[in-house]
């Protein structure tokens, strides 16, 4: 087909991207001069969900202005009429279609276009330009004939862009060679149709070739360039080889707009993040983007492997692989530490309370589906605090450890011994009635109080009391809060009848025990 003729099939596809209501108008009146600020505004406040989303993008970092805008009109007067155009279009146009399944990646498409527009709005920045805004309208738009293209000859554009991303072919001789008109061409003519004003349709129309652009217009030739550069710029990602994308982009970036190398520095190491940010405003889900540091560095990567002979890379990934295994056995062994670290009292090397809690919520929950009981032993060192200002805190700490290291020893390798806090421990006993813990803490009370605590050659003689309570979940109705309290009323009771004793919890409040 002719240009003519593709044209005439695009202005008469039922696919043709439209405008909305607000944003058609909208393009019209910017064109007339006796157009004000209050007519914008009015137009716009139409519609309330354009609205809303303009409000959230003037109130954001994208603008950040010092103050809070709370009306269309606000936001009209403070902007400017290109700046509220701006995002009339971007609101527009950025709405992927997740229902089409023609083929074409949709997401790629609104992405590129995105980071087109505000490489483009960052350049018209670093340039001191008068209007950033249309920087990034001119970003924005300059592809938007591959997607009229795309959902027009759905089919033959399947083909462009296998001959673009497999072998290699420029896209505009692609787009002549299987449709007959190029992306610029078909674009700028829709958007004249439309009644786009100049600073709109010309970049669309040149931005792969700014120097043909007729006429001095020095406004025009600029926002042609910019978007021409962010074109450039694009490809980066996709390029086979990167460095030299960069290489052409910061030479021309200098010839057109002036730019140093320290601007176009700090401009390449911002892009990426600025895209990621300006994203969310719109509502487009952009994965993660390489910094163009990264993407040059692992380019770098790729060379260097493509350039080892076989032994070379056998060698090289020998040596990785060890280093690897070297790195997850360290990982292992610093898990492992972290988590004693988060799970032990580092003073008796005791689980910790917060382990106990977690612990005691499992066995409850073991209890239940196997209907067995399970008994807490509460248990407290008694006369501590006598004992450590008698002897002093280094001492006491001796004992606390030596305590910890009996208590380890007389417990089968299944139960559960955790200091509770200060010189108060707990034990967590699975498969074990009340009686049965009974006898235990009794063997416990009798080791502690036999035992000779032998440190800087003093020894030292201390006691204990226990209490004691059980539950058997699947049949009682208390929780774990009530299990502990009832150990604890009856560690009271033992320390109430003379300490050094073992007291199991009644609820008849009739204590046994000796």
């Amino acid at each position: 087909m002719t240009q003519e003729e593709v044209l005439k099939t695009v202005l008469n596809s039922d696919g043709l991207p439209t405008l909305s209501t607000v944003a058609s108008r909208l393009i019209s009146i910017t064109a007339e001069e006796d157009t004000t600020i209050g007519d914008i505004a009015s137009l716009i406040s139409k519609d309330i969900s354009l609205s809303t989303k303009i409000l959230k993008v003037v109130n954001s970092s994208f603008y950040s202005f010092p103050q809070q805008i709370g009306t269309i009109h606000q936001a009209a007067s403070i902007l400017g009429t290109n700046a509220v155009r701006s995002l009339v279009l971007s609101f527009s146009f950025l709405k992927p279609d997740k229902q089409q399944k023609d083929g074409f990646d949709y997401a790629s498409f609104w992405e590129k276009s995105l980071s087109e527009a505000v490489a483009s709005r960052m350049l018209m920045t670093a340039m001191d330009a008068d209007d950033s805004e249309e920087g990034f309208v001119a970003g924005l738009l300059q592809n938007l004939g591959v997607l009229i293209l795309a959902k027009a000859f759905p089919e033959e554009y399947q083909n462009v862009d296998k001959a673009v991303l497999i072998d290699g072919v420029d896209r505009v001789k692609a787009e002549i060679q299987f449709i007959g008109a190029d992306h610029a061409y078909v674009a700028s003519e829709v958007v004249q149709n439309w009644g786009f004003p100049p600073t709109l349709v010309e970049p669309i129309r040149y931005h792969h070739e700014p120097h043909k652009l007729p006429g001095n217009d020095k406004k025009l030739r600029q926002l042609c360039e910019i978007a021409y550069l962010s074109g450039i710029l694009s490809t980066v990602y996709l390029a086979k080889k990167p460095d030299e994308v960069i290489t052409l982009f910061k030479s021309q970036a200098k010839r057109r707009l002036n730019l140093t190398d320290k601007v176009l520095e700090d401009f390449l190491d911002q892009v990426h993040t600025e895209v990621e940010q300006i994203a969310k405003f719109f509502d487009l889900k952009i994965k993660h983007q390489k910094s163009i540091a990264e993407v040059l560095q692992i380019a770098n990567a790729e060379l260097s492997v493509l350039n080892l002979s076989y032994e070379q890379m056998n060698r090289s990934l020998i040596e990785k692989t060890v280093q690897l295994e070297m790195l997850t056995v360290e990982l292992e062994k610093n898990n492992k530490l972290l988590e004693r670290l988060a799970n032990v009292d580092g003073l008796t090397e005791a689980y910790n309370h917060r382990y106990f809690q977690n612990f005691l919520d499992r066995e409850i929950k073991r209890a239940d589906r196997n209907t067995y009981t399970l008994s807490v032993v509460m248990v407290d060192i008694d006369n501590f605090k006598k004992f450590n200002d008698t002897h002093g805190h280094q001492m006491g700490d001796y004992v606390l450890r030596e305590f910890a290291d009996i208590a380890r020893g007389l417990l089968r390798e299944y139960d559960l011994f955790a200091r509770y806090g200060g010189e108060e421990f707990v034990l967590v006993l699975p498969e074990t009635t009340a009686s049965e813990a009974e006898v235990v803490a009794e063997k416990f009370c009798s080791t502690i109080g036999g035992h000779s605590f032998s440190h800087d050659r003093e020894t030292y003689h201390i006691t204990a009391s226990f209490g004691v309570a059980d539950m058997t979940p699947s049949t009682d109705k208390f929780n774990k809060n009530e299990l502990i309290s009832r150990a604890d009323a009856a560690l009271y009771e033992s320390k109430k009848r003379g300490r050094n004793r073992v007291t199991v919890y009644s609820s008849k409040k009739k204590w046994f025990g000796r």
